[in-house]
């Protein structure tokens, strides 16, 4: 079997791709239905990762009015989140009123026993298996399947039966959209077109500088002759050809041989850039067989011209006006919203903190790219907020997250990145998309009626990110883990080194921790019952119990036992452990892929410098309502029937929260 790396790890759960759907489908209901009138009406503002404890500093400072007027107005509270405080399990927990062990969402990372090889959590792509070959070619006779692996039913689906209007836009952990009739717009987990969750191509004359096994994106070396740059640009693997080879489109870059400026040449299209200047969307077309292409859309940022050649293409994008994978439900939401504003972001997280984390874009180029999202999402919310007349609207930001995980090193002294004169210009960025939250908090609160409930909500808080564990090496350092040839330790990821008949336990994803279970795993070692049970205890007792001999503290606050804190009928898919990182600590980035580092213990030197893949008290999110909260302490989970509440609608008895009115 091939070799897989981390590089290329999420494509697994994508294998085929955007052409998938060329003859495809998602089986999505495309049928808009008859709206009912709603007296009631529910707003619900998303700010992924928005931290009460920043939220309340800043309001006490006057800075952010309009969350200050909600709050007198109605309610404030800490907001419990999910074990563990991973976005999709989070956003799954609000989606469905339930728990990972009823919806099945526990990390971003599962794994397959048979194989233990990683599964993306959130979505599974089958090919069709009916398929005629002619010469070179294999063409689909039915079409393929995208699959949403979360498991109940989403709010607004409820909301269907009873003919109660809703509009979801990019709520996380949605792709493929769940089946309804209502607007949709798919969030975190959208692929781009070549069927990972981030991929952009850079083209530089001084490859030596960028490390070579880089993550998120492809580092192509060039060359210029007669001020010309020419080279292509890689995008979806072509299955309908037999050996399935990568489609791409060349391209030619035309140099000023004076000035600081490149024209452009791709398919039918010529643009020049200044250097340090953006393109905008550009579509392209992969042509695969003559009747089909798939079609993305992207951004050429023109970085430097001379002396060294330096230009960055974001990831392809699904284009909104004619998707290749299904993004949005009816079909035609995303066509309309295209034709109103133009192509889009339409990636699940489309800030390219890979290309940040690896400088390929520097700070100010990366908040130029999360500014160009950012306005994007507030025109689409001044439209959505203006036509919302019944029902209930969810609103999604990613800009409040993306900005934490990737300046939070410029106001953490104490992170291994604090530089202080990157910290003054570059410390208020959090801040600063506060503010913006604040001014668009402002829009909503002018707009809504008395009765419309207001909703501003996260799904977690943030944290700094100083140290990373690595548990696949304590378990070894604690004898449950056996290696096949010591020497070879830390050099390969997926577990190519381990041997099963000497390993107990094993750690995949960001927070999992699994037993290695006869009957189960491929190679099971550990007797399920009593034997399993003491197992879990012990290991879950020494991983809360274990110092930094750096800092002297814990680096695991708390390790669940997950049949203690899930209910459902998939808790036995759950991890077996479910690690809590203390503040400051959090997986190491070689951990989740099944790589065993020599050292317990690193410092963190990734620009990503805050995280929440912590223990859930640690990270709190925020809830502010306009009226009054009864709930002592509010979880996700709470608000699903919350919702349902307003509108009179009994919560399913699967759902495990209580309406916090």
């Amino acid at each position: 079997m091939k070799e897989i790396n981390r590089r290329n790890f999420i494509k697994l759960g994508l294998a085929s791709g955007a052409l998938m759907a060329l003859g495809g489908s998602s089986e999505l209901l495309t049928k808009t239905y008859g709206k009912r009138e709603t007296q009631k009406k529910v707003l619900i503002l998303g700010l992924d990762g928005m931290d009460p404890h920043l939220l309340e500093v800043w309001m006490k400072q006057g800075k952010l009015p309009a969350f200050q007027r909600l709050w007198r107005q109605g309610d404030f509270r800490r907001l419990r989140t999910s074990i563990p405080p991973q976005s999709p399990v989070a956003w799954s927990n609000f989606v469905t009123g339930m728990n990972p062990g009823g919806h099945a969402i526990f990390d971003f990372v599962h794994r397959d026993p048979e194989t233990y090889f990683p599964e993306f959590s959130g979505a599974e792509t089958l090919e069709t298996q009916k398929t005629i070959r002619i010469g070179n070619l294999v063409l689909p006779l039915s079409g393929g399947e995208v699959r949403l692996s979360r498991k109940g039913r989403a709010f607004w689906q409820i909301l269907e039966d009873y003919d109660i209007p809703s509009t979801v836009f990019k709520m996380p952990g949605n792709y493929p959209p769940a089946a309804t009739k209502q607007r949709t717009l798919s969030g975190m987990g959208t692929p781009d077109l070549v069927g990972t969750l981030n991929h952009f191509n850079y083209y530089t004359t001084k490859f030596a500088e960028i490390k070579e096994d880089i993550g998120g994106g492809a580092i192509h070396e060039v060359y210029v002759a007669e001020n010309k740059v020419e080279t292509s640009l890689p995008g979806p693997i072509n299955t309908f050809k037999k050996d399935r080879p990568e489609s791409s489109i060349d391209f030619t870059v035309f140099l000023d041989p004076v000035n600081p400026v490149a024209k452009i040449s791709i398919q039918d299209k010529e643009f020049i850039l200044k250097e340090g200047e953006w393109s905008p969307w550009i579509r392209i077309h992969f042509r695969m067989i003559p009747t089909q292409s798939a079609i993305g859309i992207c951004m050429f940022y023109l970085k430097q011209i001379r002396p060294e050649f330096k230009l960055y293409v974001s990831p392809i994008n699904i284009d909104p006006a004619a998707a290749a994978l299904p993004i949005s439900t009816p079909k035609s939401y995303s066509e309309e919203l295209e034709k109103r504003f133009g192509p889009f972001f339409t990636k699940g997280l489309p800030a390219d903190t890979k290309a940040l984390d690896n400088n390929v874009l520097d700070d100010g180029e990366f908040l130029q790219q999360d500014d160009f999202i950012l306005q994007e999402r507030l025109e689409m919310f001044d439209y959505e907020l203006q036509r919302f007349d019944s029902g209930l609207l969810f609103y999604y930001v990613s800009s409040t997250d993306q900005r934490q995980h990737m300046f939070w090193r410029h106001i953490d002294k104490d992170s291994p990145l604090y530089d202080p004169n990157q910290a003054a210009k570059y410390g208020r960025t959090i801040e600063n998309i506060y503010v913006d939250m604040d001014r668009m908090l402002a829009k909503a609160m002018d707009k809504i009626d008395k009765d419309t409930i207001l909703i501003v909500m996260s799904d977690h808080g943030f944290s700094p990110f100083r140290r990373s564990f690595n548990p696949n090496t304590w378990l070894k350092e604690n004898g449950y883990h056996g290696l096949i040839n010591e020497w070879r330790q830390g050099r390969e990821d997926l577990f190519m080194n381990t041997d099963w008949s000497k390993t107990k336990a094993y750690a995949y994803g960001l927070n999992g921790l699994y037993i290695n279970q006869k009957g189960r795993e491929n190679e099971g070692v550990v007797n399920p019952g009593a034997e399993k049970e003491a197992l879990v205890r012990e290991i879950a007792h020494k991983l809360e119990n274990f110092r930094d001999p750096q800092t002297g503290e814990r680096p695991v606050l708390r390790a669940f036992v997950a049949k203690d804190v899930y209910q459902g009928a998939y808790v036995d898919k759950a991890p077996d452990i479910v690690i809590g990182y203390n503040q400051g600590y959090r997986v190491s980035w070689s951990a989740p892929l099944g790589r065993i580092p020599k050292e317990i213990l690193e410092d963190n030197t990734e620009k990503w410098s805050g995280d929440h893949c912590m223990a859930p008290e640690i990270i709190p999110g925020i809830l502010l309502v306009n009226q009054e909260i009864k709930a002592e302490s509010p979880a996700l989970y709470d608000l699903t029937p919350t919702i349902l509440q307003v509108f009179g609608i009994e919560k399913p008895k699967e759902m495990i929260g209580k309406p916090i009115f």
